[in-house]
Parts: C-alpha cells; structure tokens; sequence
C-alpha cells in the first residue's frame, strides 16, 4: 500500500510516516501542495493524508487533481482548526474519506489510513492486519 503525506510540519509528517511503515505502508512525505501534485503525477497512492490548511498552496488543488488522476486514492484531511468541523467537507471534496485532527495520535491515524488504504476500489482481498 502506497501513501502520500502532505504536511507543513516535516516533523510530524516523519512521525506518522514511522507509524505506517510498521504496518508496511510504503509512504511518500511532502510539505507543500506543489510538491504534492508533481507527486500524484508520478506515484499512484491509495491513500493522501492532507494537510487542510497549507502554508504554501491549496488542500482542495491537491484533492481535486488526485480525484482527476487517482481516482481510487482516498483522501484524509487533517487540520488543526474547526474549518469543515459541520462535515461540509464532503460536499467540497468528492474524494474525501475523514477530516481528523492534526492532535490525533499517531497510532490512530496510521489506522485510519491503513483502514482507507485497505478498502479503496480495486484493493478488495488485500488485507493485512494491523499490528495490535
């Protein structure tokens, strides 16, 4: 399973990545949303963890090209703010599985991904438990 990890904080962004490499995701990190859409032209992923509100750069600019050329990718937003908390994100993104909080633990949030990454179209039958 391919994900890719769009985050303004490098830090964070390494620390959910060790997190989903122990459930053998092969993760990509990126920092801004430029860098991201080069990505998604090269790399297929089956999730993106995305950063809603970037310093450099637009969270729905991304969603809306992985939708156009993965179609398949699930899509997590995070954030630290209370924009979309009513769940209008769903609305604005056809792609979009979750909107959790940047706080999340780790543990919970390579879950989450490993969960969307598992049930995405065409994955069916390619499941692998997650380490308790």
């Amino acid at each position: 399973m391919r994900a890719l990890i769009v985050h303004r904080d490098s830090e964070l962004g390494n620390r959910w990545r060790r997190h989903l490499s122990r459930l053998e995701v092969d993760v990509t990190l990126v920092n801004n949303a430029a860098s991201a859409l080069d990505v998604i032209e090269d790399i297929s992923f089956d999730v993106i963890v995305l950063d809603l509100v970037m310093a450099e750069g637009s969270a729905f600019a991304v969603a809306d090209l992985a939708r156009f050329r993965q179609p398949d990718a699930n899509v997590v937003f995070v954030t630290d703010t209370s924009f979309f908390s009513d769940g209008s994100i769903f609305s604005h993104a056809a792609n979009a599985r979750a909107l959790i909080r940047t706080a999340t633990p780790p543990k919970d949030l390579a879950a989450i991904v490993h969960h969307y990454g598992i049930s995405r179209p065409g994955r069916a039958g390619h499941h692998s438990l997650v380490p308790g």
